[in-house]
């Protein structure tokens, strides 16, 4: 027989929890749920960061099709847990993809892979770790991923910014994202995008990359990569790796590198990633002491956050980066998508160019990557969504993948509307 209790002794959850404060929802989300909603037949997704193709229908890319064939074939997989710090063929496959496969880092075993909960675990579990063994102030580009402040803040770490989006040229704020890095604390932490930055699309050039080198490696500052877009940006994973190796390799710098799966390999809720950590001192007994170490903190914060991550995500990136023949056809996936995306910035930047619509509008396909920051204000934005139900961010990110050939004139038609009509 049950027992009861009277009800003054039974817990109340309002005394506990009555003075918890409601906070407003997650902005990209909550624009998701919005556009879910809206039964216009004309309304168009900008605000999500998903692929879609010329439908407007999520792909799953053929070589991922293909892997879970095999995958789903092998009599020999079952569903055991993974090592704490996840699948070994995968770590190191998606550590050689970013470092690059004739990396001395590689060769030297000068770094520790650990995989992670897609890209924003992997930020998390490197900032967990850096906040216990290499706290500094971090620093994130203004504007950034939404996600950033709140993962390094909620880390403990006092979260600063640098300039990154010069409104007037709709490019990089080069200059003052120079004088940032020479006048931050010295050892503090940069987090940077190693391409297709998120929300601009605007990377810097070699040549700019070389100096944020510089001046890092001048202060003793500490990079932290955030790479959710390799080869997914250009079409081209060596190129967009370029910025990653050349701290890493050509100037010896040691760094983390967070990456995600999701975009590259469509494996949105697979949440496939990895975080790297490249240690230095090439060669010396002090650097594989270090890596060890290393790992072994990872790995005792994976253990008390999540205990080990999933499998089916990682064996099926592994299978296609360490299958010759699987690789060749996910690159050239990749070009599918990156094309698609370029195709849809010149479509609609052709119809601004015939609308004449006020404004210079090259930033739009100068841009790279899923995103353009279109530069609307918050009222156009908003008014793109209550007029057009055309769905962005109101800070006027839009992602291109959302386009297609069937809806990208009434994107720019609507863009030029906005730009005459609202301030």
């Amino acid at each position: 027989m049950a027992t009861t209790f009277p009800s003054h002794l039974l817990p109340s959850f309002a005394a506990e929890f009555g003075a918890v404060p409601e906070i407003p929802a997650d902005p990209v989300f909550a624009l998701n749920d919005g556009y879910n909603a809206d039964t216009d037949p004309k309304k168009i997704n900008l605000g999500i960061g998903a692929y879609r193709d010329n439908n407007g229908k999520p792909w799953v890319l053929p070589v991922v099709q293909k892997a879970k064939a095999i995958l789903n074939s092998d009599a020999s997989l079952n569903h055991e847990y993974l090592s704490i710090d996840g699948l070994a063929s995968f770590t190191d496959a998606a550590a050689r993809l970013i470092l690059g496969d004739d990396s001395p880092i590689i060769k030297e075993k000068r770094y520790v892979a650990v995989q992670a909960i897609s890209g924003t675990g992997a930020l998390r579990l490197g900032a967990d770790f850096l906040v216990r063994f290499r706290k500094a102030p971090v620093y994130i580009s203004t504007p950034t991923w939404v996600n950033h402040s709140q993962i390094f803040g909620d880390a403990g770490f006092d979260v600063r910014t640098y300039p990154y989006w010069d409104p007037k040229t709709k490019g990089l704020a080069f200059d003052g994202l120079i004088k940032t890095i020479q006048d931050a604390p010295e050892g503090s932490i940069f987090v940077l995008h190693a391409c297709a930055h998120n929300p601009t699309g605007v990377d810097p050039t070699r040549a700019q990359w070389a100096a944020i080198a510089d001046a890092v490696a001048a202060k003793g500052h500490l990079p932290f990569f955030d790479c959710a877009y390799q080869g997914f940006a250009s079409g081209s994973t060596a190129d967009d790796a370029w910025a990653v190796r050349h701290f890493a390799a050509d100037r010896g710098l040691e760094l983390l590198v967070a990456q995600s799966f999701s975009k590259n390999f469509g494996l949105y809720g697979e949440r496939v990633g990895n975080l790297t950590v490249v240690v230095g001192g090439a060669g010396t007994a002090p650097a594989a002491a270090a890596g060890r170490a290393v790992r072994s903190q990872l790995k005792r914060l994976v253990r008390a956050s999540y205990s080990n991550p999933p499998s089916f995500g990682a064996r099926v990136v592994s299978l296609v980066l360490n299958d010759p023949a699987l690789r060749a056809e996910w690159e050239a996936n990749l070009r599918t998508m990156a094309d698609r995306i370029r195709a849809m910035r010149g479509a609609a930047l052709a119809r601004l160019r015939d609308l004449g619509t006020p404004g210079s509008w090259d930033h739009v396909t100068s841009q790279i990557g899923m995103f353009s920051f279109t530069g609307l204000t918050v009222p156009q934005s908003r008014a793109m969504r209550e007029r057009f139900h055309i769905y962005l961010t109101d800070n006027g990110r839009v992602s291109m993948a959302g386009l297609n050939e069937t809806n990208v004139v009434w994107f720019a038609d609507a863009v030029d509307w906005v730009v005459r009509n609202v301030q």
